[in-house]
Parts: structure tokens; sequence; C-alpha cells
């Protein structure tokens, strides 16, 4: 199965080349690939899997689905959901 927890873009720059940000997820920072969704700016929500940002959406529903994988205890003892 793969999991992919929404997150705020927070910053954006451009290291070797690659478009990066720093997001948060749920009061933890971490750098991520923003290189799939050139359209994303800061204050975006995106939905990131591996460190890779792989599809933007909205505040509403990036929420929605926070609270939905905390109801199921997904994001329990994740230490690092950008890996």
């Amino acid at each position: 199965m793969c999991l992919a927890v929404p997150g705020k873009i927070l910053d954006i720059k451009v290291s070797d080349g690659m478009r990066v940000g720093r997001v948060e997820f749920g009061g933890i920072a971490r750098q991520v690939s923003l290189d799939f969704v050139p359209q994303a700016a800061v204050g975006d929500y995106v939905m990131v899997h591996v460190g890779f940002a792989i599809s933007q959406v909205d505040r509403q529903e990036a929420e929605r689905t926070r609270q939905v994988m905390a109801n199921m205890q997904l994001l329990e003892g994740e230490a690092d959901p950008g890996d």
C-alpha cells in the first residue's frame, strides 16, 4: 500500500537544479521535491510520498485526509512523513 501525507509548503527554492520546498506535516517540517507539482506555491497543500510531492490539494482536502489518517492511527509514531 502506498501512503501519501498532506502537508503545507512553507518555502520553495531551487537546489542542484531541482525545485524543493520545506513542507510542514503537523508541526514537523521536511524538505520535499516539488518537481511533480510545478504549479504549487508557498502556502499551497500537497500530498507527499517518499519525499516527493505527487499532487496538489486544497486546504480542506488536506485537513480531511489528515483527520482520516489520524482516526486510523496511521500518523502515530511517524518520525518522518517525508521519507
